[in-house]
């Protein structure tokens, strides 16, 4: 299972999927830490095209062999999450805008996520949603 963790810089994302990691003993891809295996920092348009074609190959790697995988990134634009194509998506609207004005602009609300979360979430909380995924797991 292929679950993505995606919305604006600073909006709890890697906080999210640190502590489902732990709780889904599941592989978990950060964009900062692929993009720094990667030595690449751009934020063009195809720079970000190109990062979401690194994280879904990356996931689909752990898919392929029967993984399951967290990849958490802002992954802005609805074309960027079609080229991930999640089993599960998370959008962390939990901010009105981020720390990155270029990224404010182009960042695009999804037209589809499985999960919308509005809060900075409890320890509680985010057992539940570890719950849920291991649910959507099991029917994969």
């Amino acid at each position: 299972m292929k679950i993505l963790i995606f919305g604006l810089p600073g909006s709890g994302k890697t906080y999210l999927a640190k502590r489902l990691q732990k709780q889904l003993e599941c592989a978990w891809f950060n964009a900062d830490e692929v993009r720094k295996m990667s030595n690449d920092w751009e934020f063009s348009n195809d720079a970000r095209l190109r990062q979401a074609h690194r994280m879904r190959n990356l996931a689909d790697f752990e898919v392929s062999h029967k993984r399951t995988v967290i990849c958490d990134f802002i992954c802005p634009l609805d074309s960027t999450r079609k080229i991930f194509n999640a089993n599960y998506s998370i959008f962390m609207n939990t901010i009105p805008s981020g720390r990155f004005e270029d990224t404010n602009k182009i960042f695009e609300s999804p037209s589809h996520s499985d999960l919308v979360i509005s809060h900075y979430l409890s320890d509680d909380e985010i057992i539940e949603i570890s719950h849920l995924l291991t649910e959507k797991m099991n029917h994969v």
